[in-house]
């Protein structure tokens, strides 16, 4: 191994590394282990859904010709593949469409380029489910703080994307912890982690969720595991790759606050900011659906009844979901089948045929989409206020705390129940039950390869 540098390391660099590799021999506070788990369990399903899904598919069938056999598995086929194909496959299949998890303070969906990373490296190194979830916790650490010290404001000006920078960064981070790297090791998986940092913000014009899919989470998971499976065969690397005349956060940040990379590690769980998705649909839909389904099970709402409808949302995001052309993030199309049928399901949410429906269509006609700054700085986050206009009055419903968010969480049982139903029909329900009850326990699983029997389709 080459010597220590002559240039000095920077407080950031010299901190981070030192959490990280010493994140094993750190054990997880009970409330973040549980909530942990709880996040593997909802990626896991989201990836066993989403190997069905185009981009799921069409991942998975690139990695199985692009070389032989390895010890990773790309989770939904019975196939072997070394560690960057299967979490660049799963990492696809992960953000497949919109069901996985999302952190708001980081700006990106965690669990997708993460938790791939984190499992091909513990497939590959035969490593236990205590190191894979200390690993996967450190990299919603350092994945979200990480877009926060790169000092980004709105996500509609931001010319880098924070979904395509946490996750790579997250994903290193995770797996130089899993190969217990030493100090200097882990600020080499950094600095290629920084050579390979891409996102540019345009995945919104993506109208089939594949190249998001890469973008958010096949891109992250892939090149993370590279970086640290490149020093572990060897490579050296720039000492610090955030100080210096040209750094990360010269090349990428916009108001930069390189301290926050490192701000109470280990007092400040991000895992614990992170939010599980009620709803398989973007998340700023979230508060819309929660609003829109009060409303009809309160006043039992028809389509009949409806004269307009009026939905208030931030308007930092409403470009996001603003009349898409893909049913899991279109607004109106959304609230349209919500009160149509009373609810929203994983099928109903990715019904392409829908959006032509006359049904649908007519009352997706009655439907404003209103911007609202006022709500953009509203806290809790990502709030809705949806008024329906009926010949009884008018009905209104302003969600403040989403559903499944760090102020109105989910219960483990709510979690369970959205696992099985996305898994029952790949796997099996009594596959899937027994995938639930393995996660519950994951920290006593001697090995991670034991988990494939619960993955494979």
């Amino acid at each position: 191994m080459a010597g220590a540098s002559d240039t000095p390391i920077s407080a950031e660099a010299a901190t981070l590394a030192a959490y990280v590799a010493g994140t094993m021999d750190r054990p997880l506070p009970a409330d973040v282990l549980q909530k942990t788990k709880f996040h593997v369990l909802d990626t896991l399903a989201a990836i066993l859904s989403g190997s069905r899904l185009r981009a799921g598919v069409l991942g998975a069938k690139y990695v199985a010709g692009l070389n032989g056999g390895g010890d990773a598995t790309v989770i939904g086929t019975q196939w072997r593949v070394p560690a960057e194909s299967a979490a660049l496959a799963n990492g696809m299949a992960g953000h497949g469409d919109e069901t996985d998890d999302s952190h708001l303070g980081g700006r990106f969906h965690p669990g997708c380029g993460i938790i791939p990373a984190a499992l091909a490296i513990a497939e590959e190194q035969d490593l236990g489910g205590a190191d894979f979830l200390r690993a996967v916790a450190l990299g919603y650490d350092i994945g979200a703080r990480l877009t926060m010290a790169l000092g980004y404001t709105r996500p509609d000006t931001a010319k880098h994307s924070t979904h395509s920078l946490a996750p790579a960064f997250g994903a290193a981070a995770a797996c130089a912890a899993l190969f217990r790297f030493d100090e200097q090791r882990v600020r080499w998986v950094m600095s290629y982690a920084s050579q390979q940092a891409s996102g540019i913000p345009f995945w919104q014009r993506d109208t089939h969720h594949v190249e998001k899919a890469f973008d958010f989470g096949g891109m992250g998971a892939r090149n993370g595991v590279a970086a640290a499976r490149m020093v572990a065969a060897g490579f050296s690397a720039v000492e610090d790759p955030f100080s210096g005349k040209h750094n990360l956060f010269t090349a990428l940040g916009d108001e930069p606050e390189p301290a926050r990379l490192v701000a109470e590690l280990g007092e400040r769980y991000e895992i614990m900011q992170a939010s599980i998705k009620k709803w398989c649909v973007g998340s700023p839909i979230q508060a819309i659906l929660d609003a829109t389904t009060a409303l009809v099970k309160e006043h039992r709402v028809k389509s009949a009844d409806v004269r307009r409808i009026t939905i208030t949302m931030p308007d930092d995001r409403i470009h996001i979901v603003d009349d898409r052309t893909m049913p899991d993030i279109c607004a109106q199309h959304l609230c349209a089948i919500a009160i149509l049928d009373g609810g929203i399901t994983f099928e109903s949410a990715h019904d392409y045929a829908r959006m032509a429906d006359p049904a649908v269509q007519a009352l997706r006609a009655c439907i404003d989409l209103v911007a609202s700054a006022e709500l953009t700085v509203a806290l809790p986050a990502r709030q809705a206020i949806v008024q329906i206009e009926t010949d009884r009055g008018v009905l209104r419903h302003h969600a403040r705390a989403v559903r499944g968010t760090p102020d109105n969480p989910m219960t483990a049982a709510e979690i369970e129940v959205k696992a099985l139903d996305l898994v029952a029909p790949i796997i099996g329900a009594d596959r899937g039950r027994v995938l639930v009850a393995v996660v519950a326990q994951l920290e006593q699983l001697g090995s991670m390869r034991d988990l494939r029997a619960c993955l494979e389709a």
